[in-house]
């Protein structure tokens, strides 16, 4: 029996959701790590594209920002973010985004703003960057996160990154053609959207894992789809290629060679 963390079994599961054919528009954290797994793995043609304009990006270690040198040296061209907004992501031409949030909701709403009353909030956070915009452009929506309380929350503080709304067609009754978030992996359990209501069910529990688990680290009610798969456990391959990635980029960053 493999040994791993349920951060790594989070972010290899993510990994697999990802195809060789895949136009990806990857968020810095969690979403990089499993984009780049995929890509060294099972996805070796993957096209990887961050909101700072770089296309097919093959980053030999993960980026501190959108910002990161490492990202347009090794991409295959670099545009202009307006080009980058305006053409690729709003133009249609990008299938996934992978986000992280701060705060979700059951429907897929992210909120990256402000936890609290926007006014005088208990934290500020970073905010949206592109956010809301792949939310609503990208053919659909891949979120990773790990479960707490804090985080799976009956009501966001915050819209920042509008996913199924209220539920249901609220999407198509704002004019939004895109499909939204499709997939939500966190370090317990993959969810999917009901196909009508839209709310995040659980379809697979990772190794270990229980419904009481689920449900003890998410703030809503939350429910269970009627026959309940086990998360394949991540193979050698999988395990040793995200821990030579993270080994590679804590090296980069502390300044030593890898």
């Amino acid at each position: 029996m493999t040994d791993f963390t349920p951060t790594e079994m989070m972010t290899i599961a993510a990994a697999r959701a990802l195809s060789n054919d895949d136009v990806c528009f990857v968020g810095i954290g969690a979403p990089s790590a499993a984009c780049n797994v995929a890509r060294l793995t099972h996805a070796p043609d993957i096209t990887l594209i961050y909101e700072s304009g770089t296309i097919g990006t093959a980053p030999d270690v993960l980026p501190l920002s959108i910002g990161d040198g490492e990202l347009c040296e090794t991409a295959l061209t670099t545009v202009s973010v307006p080009e980058m907004f305006r053409y690729w992501l709003m133009g249609g031409r990008i299938d996934i985004g992978f986000l992280g949030a701060a705060q979700l909701d059951r429907f897929g709403n992210i909120n990256t703003t402000v936890i609290g009353d926007y006014a005088h909030p208990k934290v500020r956070l970073p905010g949206g960057g592109g956010a809301p915009e792949i939310a609503t452009s990208c053919g659909e929506i891949f979120i990773t996160l790990k479960q707490a309380t804090r985080a799976m929350v009956e009501k966001i503080d915050f819209f920042t990154s509008f996913g199924h709304g209220d539920g249901g067609d609220h999407r198509q009754r704002l004019g939004i053609t895109t499909k939204g978030p499709t997939l939500l992996i966190t370090d317990l359990a993959i969810w999917r959207p009901d196909a009508e209501s839209k709310e995040f069910t659980v379809r697979s529990l990772h190794r270990g894992v229980t419904r009481a688990m689920v449900q003890e680290t998410c703030g809503w009610a939350v429910t269970f789809a009627e026959t309940l798969d086990e998360t394949p456990e991540p193979t050698e391959l999988e395990l040793g290629t995200l821990r030579d990635l993270q080994a590679r980029t804590t090296a980069a960053h502390q300044g030593k060679s890898s």
